[in-house]
C-alpha cells in the first residue's frame, strides 16, 4: 500500500512540475518546480527502495504476497522482491525456556521442577510455523513442554527425582521433545533439570533414607575389605606353613653337617683372629674363641 501511494506522489510531483509554465510569475514558477522536484525526488526514492528487503543477522524472511505464503524463505541480506510482498522476520537464534512444573511422581507425590529448555528455529520450516503457529510460537512450546516433563515425571518415585534419576528424567525429557518439536518446526538443542522442590517432610524422609543407604553401602565396603584382608592373611600363613613343611623335609643330617662345614670354611678364612674349634661329636658345630 506505500508502494502505491509513494508512486502516486511522484507522478502528482511530475504533473505539477509540467504545469508549472502556467504560471505567470517567474519566481512563484521557479519555487512550485523546485517542490515539485524535491518531493518527486523523496517519492521515487521511496517507491525504489520497497523493491529491496533487508533480512537481519540470525533472521529468516517469509515472503507473503497477497495471502499467499512461499516455501522458500529468504537468507540474512538485502533482497529484490516485488514490491507488492510483505516480509517478516524469524529469529533462527538458541532460545532458552526456563519453567516452573508442578508434577507429581510416580506414589502421587507433589513434586516442583526447574527445568529449561533450549531450542531455536529450524530455518527452511519457517513458512510452515508462520502458517501453522504464527509470529509467536513461545505459547505453544511452553504448553508441549510442561506436558512431557510431567508426564515423564509420573514414572518415577519421588525419591529418584530428587536424586539418582535426576539426569535420566532430562534426558528422557529432551528425547521426547526430540521427536514431537520437529514436526512443529523447531530443533531442541538441550533440556535441563536444575533442581527439585518437595515437601519439607517429604525432602527430609528422602535425605534420611540416602545417609542410611550411604551407611549401609559403607558397612559392605568396610566388611569386604575386612573379609578380603581375612583370606590374605589366610593365603599368607598356608604359604609359611607350606615352606617350613618344604624345608623341614630338606634338613637331614648330612645337611646340617654340609653348612656346618662351609660355615667352619668362611672362619677359617676371615682375617680376623681366632680359634676354631670343630665339634668332634655328630651333629656337632664349629666353636669361635676370640684370643
Amino acid at each position: 500500500m506505500s508502494f502505491i501511494v509513494t508512486l502516486l506522489t511522484s507522478l502528482i510531483a511530475i504533473i505539477i512540475y509540467l504545469n508549472t509554465s502556467k504560471i505567470p510569475s517567474e519566481k512563484s514558477r521557479l519555487a512550485v518546480r523546485s517542490l515539485a522536484i524535491l518531493i518527486g525526488s523523496i517519492a521515487v526514492l521511496n517507491s525504489i527502495s520497497k523493491l529491496f528487503v533487508i533480512v537481519p543477522p540470525g533472521n529468516v524472511g517469509v515472503v507473503n504476497l497477497f495471502g499467499h505464503v512461499s516455501e522458500n524463505t529468504l537468507s540474512p541480506g538485502v533482497h529484490l522482491l516485488n514490491p507488492f510482498t510483505k516480509v517478516l522476520n524469524f529469529s533462527t537464534r538458541l532460545k532458552d525456556v526456563k519453567e516452573n512444573v508442578d508434577a507429581t511422581s510416580q506414589e502421587g507425590l507433589s513434586l516442583n521442577l526447574d527445568v529449561s529448555l533450549q531450542y531455536k528455529l529450524d530455518p527452511q520450516k519457517a513458512a510452515t510455523v508462520y502458517k501453522t503457529i504464527g509470529t509467536n510460537e513461545t505459547e505453544l512450546v511452553i504448553s508441549r513442554f510442561r506436558s512431557t516433563v510431567r508426564a515423564i515425571t509420573a514414572n518415577y518415585p519421588a525419591s529418584s527425582v530428587y536424586s539418582t534419576k535426576r539426569q535420566e528424567i532430562a534426558q528422557k525429557i529432551d528425547q521426547q521433545l526430540t521427536q514431537e518439536m520437529p514436526a512443529l518446526g523447531f530443533i531442541v538443542e538441550e533440556t535441563l533439570l536444575r533442581n527439585v522442590k518437595m515437601p519439607n517432610t517429604l525432602q527430609a524422609a528422602i535425605q534420611e533414607k540416602l545417609k542410611a543407604e550411604q551407611q549401609n553401602q559403607q558397612m559392605k565396603f568396610v566388611l569386604e575389605k575386612e573379609r578380603q584382608e581375612a583370606e590374605r592373611k589366610r593365603i599368607e600363613a598356608q604359604g609359611i606353613a607350606d615352606y617350613q613343611k618344604i624345608i623341614s623335609a630338606g634338613l637331614t643330617n648330612q645337611v646340617l653337617q654340609l653348612r656346618a662345614i662351609e660355615a667352619t670354611e668362611k672362619l677359617a678364612q676371615s682375617n680376623n683372629s681366632k680359634i676354631v674349634v670343630v665339634g668332634s661329636q655328630k651333629g656337632g658345630v664349629p666353636i669361635l674363641i676370640q684370643p
